[in-house]
């Protein structure tokens, strides 16, 4: 479904969480900046800018008897990103360990507004929590006859590709790199991990098309990366084998890699998918995965570089008959006994949850479970199975549980020493993100992955009184209640407890309760006459809850003990089976769905009730998705209590309207 023909912002782009308000307390001030590099650079012409139309006044060296200045911003002597803010006799002295450092405390400024302007503020100090906090674009250069430009994107086109090569004006992914410096974000991956023939050729003769894009980002402190495919010696080097053993395939590997340095010399690293879903592997050759990604980090190491392999790697051709093969178990089956094989400077990039990004899922049990590797954990920002940014579904209360879980001792956050991973939700549309409201998942990823304990809504708020800082109370509480609580929401209209998909297959948007029930995929639900779920346990399912470590094997394995919102993830339960909320499964399907479809109704209300208060493009914007996300949320309302009231012959005991 395309985007709908309504009005586009003022200027044609929306600014986001950064339009020019939010920089009035800055620049209204008086501003020494003190330092030398690029990214000081950078600095000093978003207060310079800020100054200019405010105002104020910024200096690069002390003026000879000048009062105090209200804002210091200062380059330390060490590297890094950190930095320290203090407030002490009238003026605000920001920090810098290093360049990177001195430009987040430049927006952690812009961030506090007025207060950062007043009264006294003992010397605080903020680092990031993960080094890397990285977006992945599946974006192609030449459009995909079956996924288009952006697999999985609702956004409109690619920001950085366009008629089969890199875009000719690249102001736009400057000021995309600036609105992730902004947020935190400090690496971007310009190409789908699904690499194709033409989006080969970008690691060999075209790499000086994605130099233009480091060129466009690196002056907000964000590295570039490529994905690549492991094929490549073979696509593009004429060799007649991709074997990560074989010596000429080594050699090749390590001239790519030098060439690359060459024209990108701060070139961030690869990223493979690999023996996934039709990907070529080291499987092929009899190799393991840590065969394959150390032939890649062994040609990246000489230059600092990264390979981030990820592992997404399962039997797409399942026969849904076989009750024994369990998707779900596949990453940890594959990987854990690698663990302490893979080179330094290789990351295994695993996905939050064991499937596919879904509403609900029980976090990975690898994450924990590769002590000696390094791990990035990697989230899905795009809403591929959360409404495809055609419903509001506010994704950080659902990252903040993901990141605040304990699956061995420490949390997900704290086990991501190899980064925070998001696929992004950003195109060429004039909004970003298709839908406005999503613009929040993309600013809340980057401020989690700076620090994962961080209050989702804390940071929710934070995105509502930048993007809009003149707002009365009335539209920030608006804003704030229809999008705290919108995954839940979804949630409730959706696939229930836990079990995941019910999507038309392909696409995967609006209800097909059994659209993958038979398919080689392995995105089962199992639902009979009897009951509902997939029996994931170790005494008479799959053993895939064995996976974990003590004690969530031991939660997950009774369905007396299981979270009620997991409950047919792990466990095949009679219709009749007794929730933990004292509902059975049978009437918390049929209760939820309406549910749902009732708090969107509200959420459509309390849209409307916020015209006049919201730029009239972005509000109409907003107002035509919600009809469609209503429209949607009826259907899947509609379409799932029918299955399961035709499956079960249990009646809704509250008597309400089901087909």
């Amino acid at each position: 479904m395309p985007l709908l023909p309504v009005p586009v912002p003022p200027g044609g782009v929306d600014p986001a969480w950064l339009p020019p308000a939010a920089f009035r307390p800055l620049g209204t001030r008086r501003t020494l900046i003190r330092g030398s590099h690029p990214l000081v650079d950078t600095v000093h012409g978003e207060v310079a800018a800020a100054c200019a139309r405010f105002g104020g006044r910024v200096v690069r060296d002390p003026e000879p008897g000048a009062a105090p200045y209200d804002l210091v911003l200062d380059l330390g002597g060490g590297g890094g990103e950190a930095f320290s803010c203090a407030r002490r006799e009238g003026t605000t002295t920001v920090t810098g360990s290093g360049p990177a450092g001195l430009l987040y405390g430049l927006f952690h400024v812009v961030r506090l507004g007025e207060a950062a302007f007043r009264g006294e503020r003992a010397p605080e100090a903020h680092r990031p929590a993960v080094a890397l906090r990285m977006l992945d674009h599946w974006d192609n250069v030449a459009v995909h006859p079956v996924m288009g430009q952006v697999e999985r994107g609702y956004a409109g086109g690619s920001l950085f590709w366009a008629d089969g090569r890199v875009r000719g004006d690249l102001e736009r992914v400057r000021a995309y790199g600036r609105l992730l410096a902004a947020c935190g974000i400090n690496a971007v991956a310009v190409n789908n991990v699904n690499v194709h023939r033409t989006e080969a050729h970008l690691l060999t003769d075209r790499i000086g098309e994605v130099a233009l894009l480091a060129d466009a980002l690196r002056p907000y402190g964000v590295r570039t990366h490529l994905s690549v495919t492991f094929a490549a010696p073979l696509v593009l080097g004429g060799l007649p084998t991709a074997d990560p053993l074989d010596g000429a395939v080594r050699a090749w590997w390590a001239r790519a890699a030098r060439r690359v340095y060459e024209a990108i010399p701060d070139f961030g690293g690869f990223v493979v998918k690999a023996d996934s879903e039709g990907r070529p592997g080291p499987f092929a050759y009899g190799r393991t995965h840590a065969d394959g990604a150390n032939l890649l980090a062994d040609a990246l190491a000489p230059y600092g570089g990264t390979v981030h392999w990820r592992a997404f790697v399962y039997d797409h051709r399942q026969d849904w008959r076989d009750r024994t093969t369990d998707r779900a178990r596949a990453a940890y089956d594959h990987f854990v006994p690698l663990d302490g094989a893979f080179a330094p400077n290789a990351v295994l990039q695993v996905k939050h949850g064991p499937m596919d990004f879904q509403v609900r899922e029980p976090v990975s049990p690898l994450i924990g479970a590769v002590p000696r590797t390094r791990l990035a954990v990697e989230v899905q920002a795009t809403q591929e199975y959360t409404g495809q940014q055609r419903h509001v579904c506010w994704l950080g209360p659902m990252w903040s549980e993901v990141l605040r879980f304990r699956p061995r001792g420490a949390s997900v956050g704290e086990l991501a020493r190899g980064g925070l991973v998001a696929v992004s939700n950003a195109g060429d549309d004039p909004f970003w993100t298709g839908h406005p409201l999503a613009q929040a998942n993309l600013y809340t990823f980057g401020r989690l992955a700076w620090q994962p304990d961080a209050d989702p809504r804390r940071i929710l708020d934070e995105w509502i009184g930048l993007t809009h800082p003149d707002a009365p109370e009335r539209l920030a509480a608006g804003l704030h209640a229809v999008l705290d609580g919108s995954w839940r929401t979804y949630e409730k209209y959706t696939a229930p407890l836990g079990v995941g998909f019910m999507v038309q297959p392909g696409h995967h948007y609006g209800p097909s309760v059994d659209g993958y029930e038979y398919s080689p995929w392995g995105t089962y639900h199992f639902a009979d006459r009897d009951g509902v779920g997939v029996d994931r346990s170790a005494a008479t399912g799959t053993g895939y809850a064995a996976q974990y470590a003590g004690p969530w094997a031991e939660v997950y394995e009774s369905p007396d003990t299981c979270p009620d919102e997991l409950l047919l993830f792990f466990h095949h339960v009679p219709y009749g089976h007794v929730l933990h909320s004292g509902r059975t499964v049978i009437q918390h399907i049929y209760d939820t769905h309406f549910e749902g479809v009732t708090e969107v109704e509200e959420a459509c209300r309390t849209w409307a009730s916020l015209a006049g208060l919201v730029d009239p493009a972005r509000h109409a914007r907003v107002s035509e998705l919600y009809r469609e996300q209503l429209r949607c949320a009826r259907e899947w309302r509609d379409q799932v209590n029918s299955y399961f009231l035709r499956k079960s012959g249990v009646p809704d005991e509250r008597g309400r309207p089901v087909y």
